[in-house]
């Protein structure tokens, strides 16, 4: 695992060789990329698809449901309302950090049709907003118990280049930091927005378990086979 000196540092997993996919792996609230590089071995992903996992650190700000605390956050979260708790102007200034990564990436000789971008909670919201205005076809996008912000917005702002991009959404039924009716909700405007949409709960709270990463595994395969 190495750091990057780009404007949005992380930590990565390389496969032997030349990557040939790439996977960009968004954390929660308060964590950091290190926080999910240890699952690479867990996904038990094949060698051959010469998969690259890169887990970015967001930018550390002052959250203001956590009294002003300084930690990791990818936007500020104003209150635990429903409509109102993303701050727009971080998850835009997040979003257009995560596309220059992703960008980076292309760079390096990995095209957008090969990389998928995967969030969850916090990292979750910033996928799903920037993975549906990528204006380059991702090989996927996927959401983990986390919502939709700003979702009014979807209808008007979204690029054709992912309209047909598969969204993989997993959710714990018994998440008490993001309830799972926040990702049922983001799964039903991406759907009525015309996505494909795949719909995955599982008896947890806000964290992932053993089948959710069995599901993710077999969904990134076919995303990069």
């Amino acid at each position: 695992m190495t750091s990057s000196s780009s404007s949005l540092p992380y930590v990565d997993v390389n496969p032997h060789g030349t990557p040939r996919a790439v996977v960009v792996w968004l954390h929660g609230l308060g964590d950091s990329g290190n926080g999910f590089a240890p699952i690479v071995p867990e996904l038990h992903m094949p060698a051959a698809l010469g998969i690259r996992f890169v887990f970015p650190h967001a930018p550390v700000r002052p959250v203001t449901i956590n009294n002003g605390m300084q930690m990791r956050a990818w936007y500020d979260i104003l209150s635990m309302d429903f409509n109102s708790r993303a701050d727009s102007q971080g998850v835009l200034e997040s979003a257009a950090l995560v596309e220059a990564l992703i960008e980076a990436e292309i760079a390096k000789g990995v095209p957008a049709n090969k990389i998928v971008l995967v969030g969850f909670s916090q990292g979750g919201v910033i996928a799903l907003h920037l993975g549906t205005r990528y204006n380059k076809q991702l090989a996927g996008i996927m959401s983990l118990s986390s919502y939709m912000a700003m979702p009014e917005t979807l209808s008007q702002q979204a690029h054709a280049a992912n309209k047909t991009t598969p969204i993989f959404i997993g959710h714990g039924q018994q998440d008490d930091v993001v309830p799972m009716f926040m990702g049922h909700a983001a799964s039903q405007t991406l759907q009525s927005n015309g996505y494909e949409v795949s719909w995955h709960e599982y008896r947890m709270q806000h964290n992932v378990c053993p089948q959710e990463l069995r599901d993710i595994s077999t969904w990134l395969q076919q995303r990069l086979a």
